[in-house]
């Protein structure tokens, strides 16, 4: 039986973005899924079957599908991110909850995603909750690129002059906590609650009974409710 890390000593908090700081059904993601496709299809001059195809094994290779598009056909990641992100934010709605919760833990809040810094900035100010954190680590700011890329992790902890031994991270993909527990990160993943249907694949959702996976919820907003007051 694993022992899973306490939070006892965190003085730092990383969370993912999208599809962990609001619920996984909303499907927020779809949009900007349904865009990248629209892109590659595009770019490549090819069917949207096709694209799809070639969109969701770069994904799972690189990280991201734009980080495919880039190695293997030389796309710019700015052309990129302006159209995938051309997104409607409006089924985000404010979770002042989440954001009393974040605002009483102890020490930093930062945000790690594989998204762009505007992006970021449309989520948390549909959200409410943008005042609660220090800074955005973004794509740009990995220098392109993505989780679960253990130099992008590196780059963030450095640049940020985080003690990963003292942060916890939350994600809702057990594959980009491998790297975070093995430098001593206490890990939470943030899984769909059942009660709505989901757009996800099968390999996305798998992990969290994983050695690197400490903590799951399908509740982000009850459980660091419940981390706050045991503070």
């Amino acid at each position: 039986m694993k022992t899973s890390r306490p939070f006892t000593h965190i003085d730092t908090w990383v969370f993912d973005l999208d599809n962990t700081l609001y619920p996984h059904h909303v499907n927020l993601w779809q949009q900007v899924d349904a865009r990248i496709g629209e892109f590659i299809s595009a770019y490549l001059k090819i069917s949207a079957e096709e694209a799809r195809v070639i969109q969701k094994d770069y994904y799972r290779r690189y990280g991201t599908s734009m980080r495919g598009m880039m190695t293997e056909h030389g796309v710019r990641a700015d052309d990129y991110l302006a159209y995938v992100h051309q997104i409607d934010h409006s089924p985000l709605e404010p979770n002042p909850a989440m954001g009393a919760a974040i605002a009483r833990l102890p020490g930093r809040k930062l945000i790690l995603t594989n998204g762009s810094t505007d992006h970021a900035g449309a989520v948390l100010a549909r959200l409410g909750i943008g005042e609660h954190f220090e800074a955005v680590f973004d794509i740009i700011a990995a220098e392109l690129e993505p989780k679960p890329a253990p130099q992008t992790y590196d780059r963030f902890l450095r640049v940020h002059g985080v003690d990963p031994s003292k942060a916890a991270m939350f994600e809702d993909l057990a594959r980009n906590l491998v790297v975070p527990h093995q430098l001593g990160m206490t890990t939470v993943l943030v899984v769909p609650d059942g009660a709505k249907e989901v757009v996800r694949e099968d390999w996305e959702l798998e992990g969290r009974d994983a050695a690197y996976v400490d903590h799951v919820t399908d509740d982000l907003t009850g459980f660091l409710e419940r981390l706050a007051q045991s503070k």
